[in-house]
């Protein structure tokens, strides 16, 4: 006789959840992380406090912000498919630097059609399939829509400062987005096409308003020179290294001596001294006038530069050590026994200069000419966070549009100008593909949706005048949020990078996707704690 009794192959704690079920609970997942990220899109967009709880008597860490990625990045998420667009973001965010609120919002949007078809009985397959065509699509026509001006300097410029804009119109510096632009587009432009945003020191001052940050050319390092040294070094040969120059006490970690007399105790005192003597003695034979090291330095060995006329800088962060080398043309060392094989760094001239009330050291002259600090000022340490995010998000698109020299028009026009092409293609298009190739023209349509609803004016209507500006071969027309109105985004110069817009399109319909495919959620069973049952 048959058994009926269904057939477990999962351990008993281990759960399956199949078909609809899997289904239903990846898109709800989805659309809560772009329902919770999308209040922020946009030049009106609102903001979010994130506090994360203090360890071991410490305060709580309080941030502002309305980047998407940090958003994303600091919230615990436990629904696997919203783990997907949160791991999405952050490639974003690396890859380009900006666009990830567009990125998650968009795959949010995509999974909230893909539900009403799968409502409809359209196999996921079939809408997958529209969906790919739908990317090509999109695709073709933004790239169509691209503009190239790296020919001309000036009107590469003024695209770059058009970006610079509109990447910080949705931030905290909207207010002062011509100063900063200004101070991004410079220092970009100073890297001189390599990209390289490592020789872009970013320094935190707390003091001021943030009109006070501006861009300082070389590199500032937020250290003191030490004790009895000279304050300015003209021709600086700089040592940089990370090694342990605080030897001139005895440390014997865990180990016990047994000496009979003081006397004793003060020869292994001399003899640790004589040790460091040695050390300092193989760095002077580099003949190097600053030292700087990544860890402390102790009084003993501090004499000793001073005395010899070196200008020693202790605990030099392993970022400010690792860009420092980069910038001077040196190396970091660790030992000291080959002064004819070790690279120098050199910078033309060292001094202590005052920030607000903050004394930093300035390098001028350094061997990467490309290199430069953007200080940024602020009333309080969340506005300075705040803004190092914006910046960064900034620069990150600026480069890549320097590597990358093409532009679109932003305000919702190119998201409109994607929809319509899709749109156009699905009419033509027979099968249920076309329900699918739709259904992703309103996903890109709910961008500039959300972007006119964020600022509280009547999207159903700006939406509807935007499609037909488009439809009427209008393909320069967007919102103007500053009128709350459509405007010509070529006249007002509200321009984005084509490689931005692309990478959201891209990775946005690859991660609706493979959400969209899943038809079974398996989790593993928790891992059961041994207890020692072993003798007391």
């Amino acid at each position: 006789m048959v058994s009926l009794n269904p057939v477990r192959i999962l351990k008993h704690q281990a759960e399956e959840d199949k078909g609809e079920n899997a289904r239903l609970s990846s898109f709800i997942g989805a659309i809560a992380i772009g329902d919770l990220v999308k209040s922020t899109l946009g030049p009106k967009g609102m903001d979010k406090i994130l506090i994360s709880p203090g360890r071991g008597g410490m305060e709580a860490k309080v941030e502002v912000t309305n980047d998407g990625a940090t958003i994303l990045k600091n919230i615990g998420v436990d629904n696997p498919a919203a783990k997907i667009l949160v791991d999405m973001s952050k490639v974003q965010d690396g890859e380009v630097g900006d666009g990830t609120t567009s990125v998650t919002v968009l795959a949010a949007e995509l999974l909230r059609e893909a539900e009403k078809l799968v409502d409809q009985k359209i196999h996921p397959q079939v809408i997958v399939s529209g969906w790919r065509k739908a990317t090509a699509i999109a695709h073709e026509a933004l790239k169509a829509a691209s503009l190239n001006h790296s020919s001309n300097d000036a009107k590469f410029r003024e695209d770059l400062m058009n970006i610079a804009r509109t990447t910080l119109s949705s931030k905290i510096l909207s207010q002062h987005k011509e100063h900063f632009a200004k101070l991004s587009v410079d220092a970009i432009l100073r890297l001189k096409g390599s990209g390289n945003l490592s020789a872009i020191q970013i320094i935190k001052l707390k003091g001021g308003c943030l009109e006070d940050s501006f861009l300082d050319e070389g590199f500032l390092l937020d250290k003191k020179v030490g004790q009895h040294q000279p304050k300015r070094i003209e021709n600086a040969r700089i040592l940089i290294a990370n090694t342990p120059m605080d030897t001139d006490k005895i440390k014997v970690f865990g180990s016990r001596i047994k000496v009979d007399s003081m006397a004793k105790v003060a020869e292994l005192e001399l003899a640790e001294k004589e040790k460091m003597k040695d050390k300092v003695g193989k760095i002077l034979a580099h003949e190097c006038n600053v030292f700087i090291n990544r860890q402390l330095i102790y009084n003993y060995p501090e004499q000793l530069f001073g005395d010899a006329g070196i200008m020693a800088i202790e605990h030099a962060d392993f970022d400010g050590i690792e860009r420092l080398a980069l910038v001077t043309g040196g190396e970091i060392l660790s030992t000291f026994d080959s002064p004819a094989t070790a690279k120098l760094g050199t910078c033309k001239l060292i001094e202590e200069t005052m920030i607000g009330e903050s004394t930093l050291l300035r390098f001028s002259g350094v061997a990467l000419g490309e290199a430069c600090s953007i200080v940024i000022r602020g009333a309080t340490e969340q506005i300075i966070d705040e803004a190092d995010r914006s910046i960064h998000d900034a620069l990150c698109v600026l480069s890549s549009t320097v590597r990358e020299p093409t532009i679109v028009y932003g305000g919702g026009c190119s998201e409109m100008l994607m929809a319509n092409a899709v749109s156009v293609v699905a009419a033509k298009t027979a099968g249920k593909e076309a329900v699918a190739m739709e259904a992703f023209a309103r996903a890109l349509q709910a961008l500039p949706t959300t972007i006119a609803d964020n600022a509280g004016l009547d999207s159903a209507q700006l939406i509807s005048e935007l499609k037909a500006a488009h439809a009427l071969n209008k393909t320069t027309m967007g919102l103007d949020m500053d009128k709350g109105a459509l405007g010509c985004m070529q006249e007002i110069g509200i321009t984005e990078s084509f490689v931005v817009k692309r990478q959201v399109l891209v990775s946005a319909a690859e991660a609706a996707e493979m959400i969209l495919r899943v038809d079974c959620i398996i989790k593993a069973a928790p891992r059961q704690r041994v207890e020692d049952r072993g003798h007391c």
